[in-house]
């Protein structure tokens, strides 16, 4: 140890200067030099182990071997000949063992042999590659599909796949690795999620979308898949994690109940759903508007003592006890109810719970009892009743011919106009060839958009009447801003302005949002304002005015045109008709009545004020937000 000794300064600084720890060891197998990193791996100070055998430090099981080639190693001394950078055992002044890795590197000093053994402790790499080993067993066994691509390298291949991924898709792990997940779609490209998935890759975002996605075998399948980047310690990302669901029992289960909504909501039966604690309806169906003469909108502002003749709610109460509730048995009994009108008409009720989310709803089933309730009455006066009938049919029939010839004319006149308007101008477009007629030309293709235009719209009116009488309007409530809205609906509606008209912008609009149906109020404006160009002579002006308070929205469209005669004011919104002042004039009669039975389904209100050959002020009240008025 004389030779250490007299250098121990050298040594010193040399070995506390590396990270791994150092031990030197003589022929006899004795510790002649360590540094304190190799002292501290083996829980001793230094001079616990200066001039010890190695053996001290390494586990009792394996001395014997270790001393017989420890001794075989120094009589033929080869650099990294026994356990060089290999994992062994040692062990710590407490007798706990731990895995290491050894470097031996020999060397001589003045014609004596050393060995400098390099020692690395792996117990925190050991338990790194258990945990992983863990981790990627767990990805294995999971019943997920997982893909991780390569972000770093050209289109974004595969680059590992578990065993759910390929029995969810029926491929084999060589036919997916090195290939862009897009296969999988085969070649049904035009999917929402789609679009959000690349935008999502492209700004390094994760993101969750459901995708149809189609197996080896061409089977379609739901594919419900979420997505996270995975970046370095500079923040790039080197790959992307995806995640796989089969959602396709799911999306069946979904069109059923769909299917099952259709069947509630077109039912001729009264159907209804309302709220335990409020009595107020959530759910009608077609059935229930038909046979009381609500709306849709009405219904949903009402209770079911609303309907309920002569019965107070802590009444109505009465016949639902708590314990039929609980049990979700059905509750029988019959009562009458009211229509709209004021008729009444006697029902059998069925009601029974149900729970929606933390809520006791209650569907009710409401039978039209009237022929049993009168079938006595009815047989005495069978003859008179049938005459009667039969009375009223002819009447309605008298009507109804009225009614379609009226109707059958106004057609005639709205289709006949602008197909020949179209007919005329295609014919003389091809007429107009050189060009210099180009102004021409363009005049008359215009005339054959506008007249398009029309046709289209009367089209779209008869679709939007069949919808509102069968109850099948969906009405899409958002918050939007209502000067975008206004915007569009203006600039549409100067194509159309006469010579010296002009439109004049509400004021104090920009900042205003509302939550309501975007679509019904871009309908009800554009109506009005088509309506007031239509009425108004040229050179004159057309006010738009929007007044906002903290609950409603009231919009007012004034113009100075023909104005409504008195003796037709009282019918401007029934369906087909049209004053006499404008019979020559293009229209159905059907707009006001579509507008106004949007509005009404949405909580507001239409009324107008107007003067014959002075103008007329149309004007529509909404709240800011039909829901808040719903609760």
């Amino acid at each position: 140890m004389h030779v250490f000794d007299n250098n121990s300064n050298i040594f010193h600084l040399l070995s506390e200067a590396v990270s791994e720890g150092l031990i030197v060891v003589n022929e006899d197998q004795l510790i002649v030099s360590i540094n304190n990193k190799a002292a501290q791996l083996f829980d001793f100070s230094k001079l616990e182990l200066l001039s010890k055998p190695l053996s001290v430090i390494i586990p009792d099981r394996f001395k014997k071997d270790h001393k017989e080639n420890v001794a075989e190693y120094f009589k033929d001394i080869k650099k990294d000949k026994m356990a060089g950078g290999q994992c062994v055992q040692g062990k710590r002044k407490s007798g706990r063992e731990f895995p290491v890795t050894v470097q031996l590197n020999p060397f001589r000093i003045y014609d004596r042999t050393y060995v400098l053994v390099l020692v690395r402790d792996l117990s925190e790499r050991k338990e790194i590659e258990k945990s992983l080993d863990i981790k990627s067993e767990a990805i294995e066994a999971t019943h997920n599909g997982i893909v991780i691509t390569d972000a770093l390298k050209e289109d974004n291949p595969i680059i590992y796949v578990n065993r759910a991924f390929l029995k969810l898709t029926g491929y084999s792990e060589s036919e997916v690795l090195n290939r862009n997940c897009r296969f999988l779609q085969n070649n049904d490209n035009d999917q929402e999620g789609l679009t959000i998935l690349r935008k999502a890759i492209s700004e390094g975002k994760k993101c969750q979308v459901q995708l149809r996605n189609y197996k080896k075998n061409g089977t379609l399948f739901w594919n419900e898949v979420s997505i996270n980047p995975i970046r370095n310690g500079d923040d790039r990302i080197t790959h992307f994690v995806g995640i796989q669901n089969d959602i396709t029992n799911r999306k069946k289960a979904e069109e059923e109940i769909k299917h099952f909504l259709k069947i509630f909501d077109e039912s001729l039966n009264e159907i209804y759903v309302f709220d335990l604690e409020t009595l107020r309806f959530t759910h009608v169906n077609y059935g229930a508007q038909k046979n009381t003469g609500y709306t849709i909108g009405e219904l949903r502002r009402r209770t079911i003592t609303d309907l309920v003749e002569g019965i107070s709610e802590d009444r109505f109460r009465e016949y639902l006890p708590s314990d039929n509730i609980e049990r979700k048995e059905k509750i029988t009994f019959e009562t009458n109810f009211k229509r709209k009108d004021g008729t009444t008409y006697p029902v059998e009720i069925h009601l029974q719970s149900s729970e929606l989310g933390n809520r006791i709803v209650m569907v009710v089933f409401v039978l039209d009892i009237t022929e049993r309730k009168n079938y006595t009455q009815k047989l005495e006066k069978t003859v008179a009743q049938r005459t009667h009938e039969l009375n009223e049919a002819l009447v309605k029939e008298k009507e109804l011919n009225d009614l379609k010839t009226k109707f059958l004319s106004m057609v005639s006149h709205e289709f006949k106009t602008p197909l020949s308007t179209i007919l005329t101008s295609a014919t003389l477009v091809g007429k107009y060839t050189s060009t210099e007629q180009q102004n021409i030309r363009d005049k008359h293709l215009k005339s054959i958009t506008t007249g398009v235009h029309h046709l289209t719209g009367i089209l779209n009116d008869f679709l939007s009447l069949e919808r509102l009488d069968k109850g099948k309007e969906l009405y899409r409530l958002t918050d939007f801003s209502l000067s975008k809205v206004v915007n569009e609906v203006i600039y549409s509606a100067n194509m159309l302005l006469k010579d010296g008209q002009k439109i004049n912008y509400p004021m104090n609009i920009d900042d205003v949002k509302i939550h309501q149906d975007e679509k019904i109020v871009s309908l009800f404006l554009t109506n009005l304002l088509h309506n007031a160009i239509k009425y108004s002579p040229e050179n004159t002006e057309i006010d738009l005015k929007i007044d906002v308070n903290h609950k409603d929205v009231h919009f007012h469209v004034i113009d100075k045109g023909i104005g409504i005669p008195e003796e037709d004011q009282k019918y401007i919104f029934n369906r087909y008709f049209r004053a006499d002042n404008v019979l020559l004039t293009q229209g159905t009669g059907i707009g006001l009545n579509i507008v106004k039975s949007h509005v009404e389904n949405l909580g507001g209100k239409i009324s107008f004020k107007s003067v014959e050959n002075e103008g007329s002020t149309f004007s529509v009240d909404l709240p800011l937000n039909i829901d808040k008025l719903e609760d």
